[in-house]
């Protein structure tokens, strides 16, 4: 079961817990990355394990809850971008945001797009890894239109790259090597030459 925001309605009590171990994932997940304890997440929220379990049934389905307001805005980003920019800038821009993201997030946008504990995540046809998906596409395929990518590119190589770029970056103190590994990608699938891409 895909995280989603029509969940049903909980009781006063249910509800508080469910947004101290959301608050606590967040910490912990960005912390310690995506196989974090969820022990250790339930210690944090002040709750015991089976409440985590009965709110959250899977690792997933908190992975999702904790990523979701987070896509959703990467979302609307990309289709800002595509409303103010040229389809070749507006989709290397949104490389750019979504590259800073996951390189800021010790793991955990790459457990989103392509993580062996939680490999179903690419499986489902709503959530936060279809929405990536779906958006990286609609930018890609005006860029290829227009001429500015080249033909044969997938949106999920390019989300397999930033998923590369974000996991390759993950250990070092240079914040900026995501950024530069990026645009040495993006002269790998530009037509024209990448300008302060």
């Amino acid at each position: 079961m895909a995280y989603t925001t029509e969940r049903r309605p909980l009781r006063a009590d249910a509800q508080r817990n469910y947004d101290r171990i959301l608050g606590a994932a967040r910490e912990v997940f960005a912390c310690q990355g995506a196989g974090a304890s969820l022990k250790e997440i339930a210690r944090r929220a002040g709750v015991g394990s089976a409440t985590l379990h009965r709110l959250f049934p899977s690792r997933r389905t908190l992975l999702e809850a904790v990523f979701h307001d987070r896509v959703e805005e990467l979302c609307a980003n990309a289709a800002q971008r595509a409303k103010e920019s040229e389809p070749g800038p507006a989709l290397l821009a949104w490389l750019g945001d979504l590259t800073a993201y996951a390189a800021g997030s010790r793991g955990l946008a790459a457990s989103l797009l392509h993580d062996g504990r939680d490999a179903d995540l690419l499986d489902q046809n709503e959530g936060c890894q279809a929405m990536i998906t779906a958006a990286a596409r609609e930018l890609l395929q005006r860029a290829q239109q227009a001429g500015a990518v080249r033909p044969g590119v997938r949106a999920e190589d390019l989300l397999a790259l930033v998923n590369a770029i974000s996991l390759a970056a993950e250990h070092h103190d240079d914040d900026a090597q995501a950024g530069r590994l990026l645009n040495i990608a993006i002269e790998g699938i530009s037509l024209q030459p990448a300008e302060n891409a």
